[in-house]
């Protein structure tokens, strides 16, 4: 097992693990747990990704956005949201914390309530990624990618640092909105319009 640091943010560790460690989807759980004050996410070829707890601005931005989610997610009624603490294992074997997500309430109650317990097998239907200050562009613009691939109907990149929202739809050029005051979730989530007046 080595440690490196990585491209994917500066605040990272990699670790390879593969192929001297091969966490269970139920061990990988479980270290999580024994380590709840770090984030860490797993990409899809087996590195573990350990970053550090969010600043405190962004940790408050992060609220505002979940905030507005959570209060559309509860009037809507068609789906469930998450923040950022809840992880997910996507098709191609990664598992990703977005920042926020929300998934389509047929979808979630398909899942047994073991998989819920746990980091469930699925991928959102809608993710959101703010870019803290020590986060690389690229670097997020390829995890929302990789939602996308492996099912998420909507993604919205939230940069902070230059004041653009990058939006990705399945099967359409990636969009990047400069400075907005407001974006809307279209035809998967009617209605919600993020104020982005709070986030930036």
């Amino acid at each position: 097992m080595t440690v490196t640091t990585t491209n994917e943010t500066t605040n990272a560790i990699v670790l390879q693990m593969s192929p001297v460690i091969s966490l269970s989807e139920d061990s990988l759980f479980d270290f999580c747990q024994l380590n709840s004050h770090l984030r860490i996410e797993r990409t899809a070829t087996g590195e573990l990704i350990i970053m550090s707890p969010a600043g405190s601005e962004t940790g408050n931005r992060n609220f505002k956005l979940i905030q507005q989610l959570a209060n559309w997610t509860d009037k809507d009624g068609t789906g469930i949201g998450f923040d950022s603490s809840a992880g997910f294992i996507l098709p191609n074997g990664a598992t990703r914390s977005p920042d926020a997500s929300w998934i389509k309430l047929s979808k979630w109650n398909a899942l047994s309530d073991e998989q819920k317990a746990k980091f469930a097998p699925i991928c959102p239907d809608f993710v959101v990624e703010i870019r803290s200050p020590s986060d690389s562009l690229k670097t997020l613009q390829d995890k929302m990618q990789e939602y996308i691939e492996n099912g998420a109907s909507l993604g919205w990149l939230i940069d902070r640092k230059d004041r653009q929202v990058y939006i990705y739809i399945p099967n359409k050029d990636v969009e990047c909105l400069d400075n907005p005051v407001t974006v809307s979730g279209g035809s998967l989530l009617v209605g919600f319009n993020l104020d982005l007046t709070k986030i930036w």
